[in-house]
């Protein structure tokens, strides 16, 4: 592996532990813990609390688009990634020190501006680190990446919700603040260790503008706006999933836990998942039916419809009043984390060969739009979901089987996109110092 890598991967599982830890928490603190501006509590109603959340992950997922105009045409992925890193922890900060809607509204901003800046640039980073000799490391190297994405959100999603509920929201806010503070000094300790791709200056506008650069962001925004109603339903399980894990019964294994903290069975899942399909699944498949990357994301888009399906049910037996344990949401996580392996790491790894040089950052937040859009059509959803007499058009598992058949007419109709797709790879170009294994020839670059 590159020598850039570890820092590359230690940066990012400290700073998901950041995101996830303060996401986790985030529909729990806005209906129980917020107050106002006279330190009396003034919480929000779950239809609120949920649209404000999707507001804000789409926030997270939109402003990629101009930290990666910074990372490709003005500073470069290093310098871009350490300086938002640093509007990053601001962000954190004030979510510790103010609990009023000002102070979630200054704090969220600025967290998403900071995160949302770095995303393209930080898995970008990762495969500008790779040239012709060490290419088929590349598909390992993303595994570990999102591996270390989800080691620092399984701890994060068990740990915050403890502190929020025996500390408070100010020592539940502060903790990731202080590991997105390590997070930037880490990846400052590697800044020599890197390869430094630097920015393309105008070129980068000529590229993007070029008919090659447009044909590949049109051919890849098709792409991922099937994806995006992969998001849609995903991010629903830091939101919608919580508030109806609070409804049942938490004991289990044991232990009584927080409604926040079932999350992190996602995340555990995850780890297991990626040695699972890499070295099982996906080549048992592959015996029988060929699996592209393509092929891989139609599958996800249909596992993670019936997700949803576990979901109604078990609203179901809420309407009915029998209150289900919360074991019962493993089988849905389960579904929901082979749909992630399946179209999440896919798209990150496509998004990134399938990007022309000069363009990996701007295709990675085209990738990155797709997760805002998923999320701005959920908030739309409950934004338009309220009847003037405060009634909901859609709740309980009417709510989850319109999502779940969302996901399924989408996974049909990408089979017939995904036909008619032809890509083209791009792989950096052999950086200089780098030589190719002892006894091989130079391998031609695209």
């Amino acid at each position: 592996m590159p020598a850039g890598i570890p820092y590359i991967v230690g940066n990012e599982a400290a700073e998901r532990f950041n995101f996830y830890g303060m996401r986790a928490i985030l529909v729990v603190f806005m209906t129980q813990y917020l107050r106002s501006r006279s330190g009396a509590l003034a919480p929000m109603s779950e239809n609120e609390a949920d649209q404000w959340y999707h507001a804000f992950v789409a926030s997270n997922y939109f402003f990629p688009i101009f930290g990666a105009i910074l990372a490709d045409a003005i500073w470069g992925k290093y310098r871009t990634i350490f300086w938002l890193s640093i509007v990053y922890s601001f962000g954190s900060f004030v979510l510790a020190i103010d609990d009023t809607r000002l102070g979630l509204a200054a704090g969220l901003s600025l967290i998403a501006i900071g995160s949302g800046g770095i995303k393209p640039c930080v898995s970008a980073n990762v495969g500008d680190q790779f040239g012709a000799s060490n290419q088929h490391l590349i598909s390992r190297a993303f595994g570990w990446f999102y591996f270390s994405i989800n080691a620092g959100s399984f701890f994060s999603i068990l740990l915050i919700p403890w502190l929020l509920q025996h500390y408070s929201s100010r020592v539940a806010f502060g903790v990731p603040g202080i590991l997105m503070a390590l997070a930037t000094i880490i990846f400052r300790m590697g800044r020599t260790k890197f390869i430094h791709i630097p920015p393309s200056g105008r070129a980068f506008l000529r590229d993007t503008f070029s008919r090659e650069g447009i044909t590949t962001l049109v051919r890849l925004g098709i792409i991922y706006s099937f994806v995006a109603v992969f998001w849609s339903l995903w991010d629903q399980s830091g939101g919608e999933w919580v508030l109806q894990a609070d409804k049942m019964d938490l004991h289990f294994a044991w232990i009584t836990w927080l409604p926040s903290q079932i999350q992190a069975v996602n995340a555990i899942m995850v780890l297991a998942f990626i040695p699972l399909f890499q070295y099982l699944i996906y080549p048992a498949i592959s015996k029988v039916f060929p699996l592209t990357p393509l092929r891989k994301i139609g599958l996800g888009l249909i596992v993670t419809a019936a997700s949803f399906l576990i979901s109604a049910w078990i609203e179901t037996q809420l309407t009915a009043g029998l209150k289900p344990n919360v074991a019962w949401q493993l089988p849905a996580y389960a579904l929901l984390t082979a749909g992630e392996i399946m179209v999440s790491i896919t798209s990150l790894e496509f998004a990134y060969t399938q990007a022309p040089k000069t363009m990996k950052s701007i295709v990675m937040a085209a990738y990155l739009l797709s997760i805002s859009a998923g999320n701005a059509f959920t908030f739309l959803v409950h934004l338009f979901n309220k009847n003037p007499d405060g009634t909901l058009k859609l709740s309980g598992s009417p709510y989850y089987l319109f999502f779940s058949g969302l996901s399924a007419a989408a996974a049909v109709l990408f089979a017939f996109v995904a036909t008619r797709y032809r890509g083209k790879t791009h792989l950096q170009d052999e950086h200089p110092g780098d030589a190719p294994p002892a006894g091989a020839a130079p391998a031609a670059q695209t």
